[in-house]
């Protein structure tokens, strides 16, 4: 048998066992997967969470400071330059009287303008405040009131009794049977910007009627542009005033009965002899022919 040389045998023995090495299981080489890039481990993060912030309130606007009707409220009315109490009532649809009771008025001419004035009645109950003041700024350029009666009120006229109602009515709101309160033509109608009622036309010393049934809550002289005065309070919704009469034959507080002679026609505070006659609901103008009868 030949025998290889030292250094060749030690060559080959190494070789094998270098294959071996590499067949081993233990020492398998990492295998790269074709077409994936090598990637840096991926960092595990915690899901987002809600941030716990307190919500900001808008910023609230500056509160407004209401006009005087929004500030008076339903049942009040703020005294004007050139108010009278007839004036409030026949615009509230009150009694004057009643409104200075509810005041606490002393001198019912004694009116501040701004002053707020109570319109109606007040709850029962006590602590109710009747009136309050609002900055005033100048006296109200009123005429006295006239003594209740006073002046143009024909003397005996008004224990005379009632005629007998007119037989031509119209029925109308809240029961109210109306009639017309003269028998002229009409002269002027109702507009509201210019002509809160109607104009009737006729001699000096014709009769004026009370239009329904009622009570006179004033009868005087004492409102600008209407002359000698009558208003008559039918119920809590309606009244109705006949002006620029020449002699008033009620007084306050008398109960009158439809087509009742309450004054008699004429020219005062007028150009001409004519009955002003409007009809109000709620202190409001109304169009008087809406509720009389045609004719």
């Amino acid at each position: 048998m030949k025998l290889l040389p030292r250094p060749l045998t030690f060559a080959l023995a190494g070789a094998a066992i270098t294959l071996a090495a590499c067949t081993s299981p233990k020492h398998r080489a990492p295998v790269e997967e074709r077409g994936t890039a090598s990637r840096p481990p991926a960092v595990a993060t915690a899901p987002a969470q809600a941030a716990s912030v307190p919500a900001v309130a808008e910023p609230m606007n500056p509160p407004t400071v209401p006009d005087e009707a929004q500030r008076v409220g339903a049942g009040s009315y703020v005294v004007k330059p050139g108010d009278t109490l007839i004036r409030i009532g026949l615009e509230s649809g009150q009694n004057w009287r009643d409104i200075a009771r509810w005041n606490g008025l002393d001198n019912p001419n004694a009116l501040e303008v701004g002053q707020v004035l109570r319109v109606t009645p007040p709850e029962p109950g006590p602590g109710v405040a009747v009136t309050q003041a609002v900055a005033p700024q100048a006296r109200s350029d009123a005429r006295p009131l006239p003594a209740a009666g006073a002046g143009a009120v024909s003397a005996g006229a008004a224990s005379a009794p009632p005629p007998a109602p007119a037989p031509t009515t119209k029925e109308a709101e809240d029961g109210l049977a109306w009639q017309w309160p003269a028998s002229g033509a009409v002269l002027r109608g109702f507009d509201e910007a210019r002509s809160k009622g109607v104009a009737i036309g006729g001699q000096a010393g014709d009769p004026v009627l009370a239009a329904a049934d009622g009570r006179v809550v004033y009868a005087g002289s004492g409102l600008r542009g209407y002359g000698n005065l009558v208003i008559v309070k039918h119920n809590a919704t309606y009244l109705s005033a006949y002006a620029h009469n020449q002699a008033l034959l009620v007084k306050e507080d008398q109960v009158v009965r439809r087509g009742q002679k309450i004054a008699e026609m004429g020219s005062s505070d007028a150009e001409r002899v004519q009955l002003h006659f409007e009809i109000r609901r709620l202190g409001k103008p109304v169009d008087p022919t809406r509720f009389l009868p045609p004719r």
